[in-house]
């Protein structure tokens, strides 16, 4: 080639060559104008030596031509392959920034900017793999940061020789290292720091040798040093093969435990325990992104919700964001896989057992078996336990164990099949190692169906010992405490929850039914009528039946309980939740919440409902933190999430809350509370045609009066007035044969602006003692009668803090 300063000033094919950017062994870098187009562009010209080399030519063009083929914001655009009178060169995009090596300098990024960056470069090598292309030289020198902080992966398809033998792998790969970024001047000095194991052993590579480099480049971007360094090519190689590099806390305490696990499997050294695609390892950094920006957010709390509404942070949907949501955890929640040989294993996730059976009437009992075994396992210090409803999300589903617990978080998964023939009982349950992908323990139990009590005893005290959890003698007599030692009872409860966790009004009816009967059989089961007083509340507090009814059977069926046992979190639970809407007496409602969580810190439930409690008495910061813990706990349950979005809603943060409601509904459309709150939402942001929807979906899903009462709302509000008085006046036509509350006409009066009806029928919704009417305060319905002097009033009979 000429003399490199000869070239500038010179119109090469269509570009004018404008200056010198870098050299460096692999060639040398211009940056030129395109004529034809008007833009600034890079050329890379072959060197010299490779001229001649026809090998090297069609390996160069071939390669070229595939990665010009990638048209990704993540990757170095290539325009164009010349060959201009024998002189071959690359037109590429050209860019402002400076490589990933220059930016790091010997120092870590911030763990913002290593999260951002990170999600972006596995972004542009998922695109490059899909197409079949791999780079084989990912390292710091080879990504460009630009200005406004974008990713670009260089140097795709340039000249790498096609190794004839495993030495010459090795000296390919060294070789290649040598290439030059686009932008930056003088010669790179060569590394193998960034090979993977296969590269090192120079075997056949495949897509998954990027991600393993990848990973060593995340290592230096946290921690400022090399993953693996050392004083001569044999040493880097020894610890690439046979050494895992110091844990990232080790080097900064600040960065999260999740960020090391994901560093860690990418530089596993057997490719089957790796990632196995860019893509899944971007999901992971995008739920570790998530999940920081939630704890920073949290922190922030909730806004207060009457007066002026200050700035607020988003706290957003704590979902994992791949094939399998995952969701909604926290930082602190997230456990390192790393951990010593023979450690104990602090994580664990009990999936639904699987109903072997085939008969839909035996179901109640392999999901019993399973929470059951969930909430005895919750109650052993230093085990988290994935709570029921996140567990259940997996029912039935084939995905992979090994990636269910990397959704989830865990170290360790249960698993269980449980076949009934007459009364005889067949439970195949395992634990595995999540991690190793082993099992730590297998059983197969052929029990009586009498004998199901003992069984779950037997499961529960097995677990615990595989998982080589040091139990305090406490702990060891709470795996084998009974609630009742009547099997028929226990059933019947079991029957319960099954019909409790439905959350609709036919489940709670069955679920009434079935803990009645399990009392009968055992009037000393003192779970059953914690059940009972739990399931009460809700048919009073969404308008089926009255809260004179409800409301007293709840507290007496918690009180029951406490006598029974004064230990039962779900006693307490149900009676605050009578407390908060029946009697409004706010301070002895918070203690028995606060009751609840002292006895059973881990109940999602409890902090669920604590959470609304905060919100509607003017505790905005408490409200944020209380359901941040269940979400924390249960990231996936329907209802913890709906409220969430009811707890943006009465802060009238509505974009949040729709995004919060839309994704809880993407978890399942057919959950009926979702659809309530986000036509609430709606409505609030003056969308009451989607308003509508929402709330036609509702009375699809959840048949009865209290749902047609918004209906009525939602069509006053669109001027449609002969629409809702129709539902106005079927409905006090179905009052005279069933009840119908108050507060449901006066939803429909207020869509009709009628106001001194609203007042009427909010008045008689005093004296039903409706539970709506704590939020009466905070709805977004009510601020066209907030000047009323009435509406004080109703206020203050409420007991709200003023």
């Amino acid at each position: 080639m000429q003399g490199a300063d000869s070239l500038i000033g010179q119109t090469i094919s269509h570009y004018r060559i404008l200056e010198k950017l870098g050299g460096g062994g692999m060639g040398v870098v211009y940056k030129a104008e395109d004529l034809s187009l008007g833009r600034h562009v890079a050329l890379k010209f072959l060197p010299e030596d490779l001229r001649n080399d026809s090998q090297a030519l069609e390996r160069f063009r071939r390669e070229a031509r595939s990665a010009s083929a990638l048209n990704h914001p993540n990757i170095c655009t290539i325009h164009e392959i010349g060959d201009e009178s024998g002189r071959l060169f690359i037109a590429m995009e050209l860019l402002d920034g400076e490589t990933l090596k220059h930016r790091m300098t010997n120092k870590a990024l911030s763990l913002e900017e290593t999260i951002e960056l990170g999600i972006q470069i596995a972004d542009g090598l998922s695109g490059a793999h899909e197409r079949g292309i791999i780079h084989r030289d990912i390292k710091p020198a080879n990504i460009f940061v630009t200005q406004r902080g974008h990713a670009k992966i260089l140097d795709f398809g340039l000249a790498k020789v096609v190794p004839s033998s495993p030495s010459a792998a090795v000296s390919e790969s060294a070789t290649a290292a040598t290439q030059e970024p686009l932008t930056s001047s003088g010669a790179t000095m060569g590394t193998i720091a960034y090979m993977s194991p296969e590269q090192a052993r120079g075997e056949e590579l495949d897509a998954r040798t990027d991600l393993f480099s990848f990973g060593a480049v995340l290592y230096e971007m946290a921690a400022g040093r090399l993953a693996f360094p050392g004083s001569s090519t044999a040493v880097v190689h020894e610890a690439i093969l046979n050494r895992a590099p110091p844990p990232l806390t080790r080097a900064n305490p600040d960065l999260p435990q999740a960020l090391d696990r994901i560093v860690d499997k990418a530089l596993e050294k057997h490719r089957k325990l790796r990632y196995q695609s860019a893509a899944e390892l971007r999901a992971d950094l995008q739920r570790l992104k998530r999940d920081t920006e939630s704890g920073r957010t949290m922190a922030q709390g909730l806004p207060a919700s009457t007066g002026s509404v200050p700035t607020w942070r988003r706290m957003p949907f704590l979902l994992t964001g791949g094939a399998v949501l995952a969701a909604l955890l926290s930082v602190a929640a997230w456990f390192t896989f790393f951990r010593p040989q023979g450690k104990a294993i602090d994580s664990l996730a009990v999936l639904p057992f699987v109903n072997a059976s085939g008969d839909a009437n035996t179901e109640y009992l392999s999901d019993g078996i399973a929470e059951s075994l969930i909430n005895e396992l919750t109650q052993l210090r230093g085990l988290r336990v994935t709570a029921r409803n996140t567990a259940f999300r997996y029912k039935g589903s084939e995905a992979d164990l090994q990636k269910i617990a990397q959704d989830l978080h865990v170290n360790a998964v249960v698993t269980g099949r449980v076949l009934q023939r007459g009364d005889t009982l067949i439970v195949q349950t395992e634990l595995v190692d999540a991690e190793k992908g082993s099992q730590l323990w297998g059983q197969q139990y052929n029990r009586k169906l009498s004998d199901v009590l003992t069984l779950q005893e037997d499961i529960a005290r097995e677990i615990s010992q595989n998982l080589r959890l040091h139990l305090t003698g406490e702990e060891t007599q709470q795996l084998s405490r009974r609630y009742t030692d009547n099997p028929e009872a226990y059933q019947l409860y079991l029957k319960g929850r099954f019909y409790w966790n439905k959350r609709t009004q036919q489940g709670f009816l069955k679920a009434i039914e079935y803990y009645q009967q399990a009392i009968d059989k055992d009037p000393s089961y003192g779970l059953a009528y914690a059940g009972l007083s739990e399931s009460y509340p809700p048919l009073s507090t969404f308008g089926w039946f009255p809260a004179h009814d409800m409301m007293p059977k709840a507290k007496a069926a918690a009180h029951k309980a406490l006598e029974i046992d004064p230990n039962l979190a779900e006693a307490y639970t149900g009676l605050a939740l009578a407390t908060t809407y029946y009697d409004w007496d706010w301070p002895k409602a918070e203690g028995y919440f606060q009751q609840a969580i002292t006895l059973n810190p881990s109940y999602p439930t409890a902090h669920q409902w604590y959470s609304l409690f905060l919100q509607v008495t003017g505790r905005s910061q408490e409200a944020a933190a209380e359901i941040k813990r269940a979400v924390d706990l249960d990231p996936f349950s329907l209802a913890v999430n709906q409220q969430v979005g009811s707890i943006y809603y009465l802060a009238r943060h509505y974009d949040e809350a729709i995004e919060q409601l839309r994704r809880t509904i993407e978890l399942d459309a057919n959950f009926p509370l979702s659809h309530f709150q986000l036509g609430r939402v709606y409505a609030a942001k003056g969308r009451h045609r989607e308003a509508v929807a929402e709330w036609q979906r509702y009375s699809d899903l959840s048949p009865g009066s209290f749902p047609l009462g918004y209906l009525g709302y939602g069509y006053g509000r669109l001027g449609d007035r002969a629409q809702a008085l129709r539902i106005l006046e079927e409905l006090k036509a179905g009052s005279r044969k069933e009840f119908v509350s108050a507060y449901t006409f006066a939803v429909i009066y207020a869509g009709l602006n009628d106001k001194d009806q609203v007042f009427a029928s909010l008045q008689q919704a005093l004296q039903e003692r409706t539970a709506f009417l704590i939020w009466v305060k905070l709805d977004t319905m009510w601020d066209p009668f907030r000047s009323d002097p009435r509406f004080a009033d109703l206020v203050r009979r409420v007991g709200l803090p003023q």
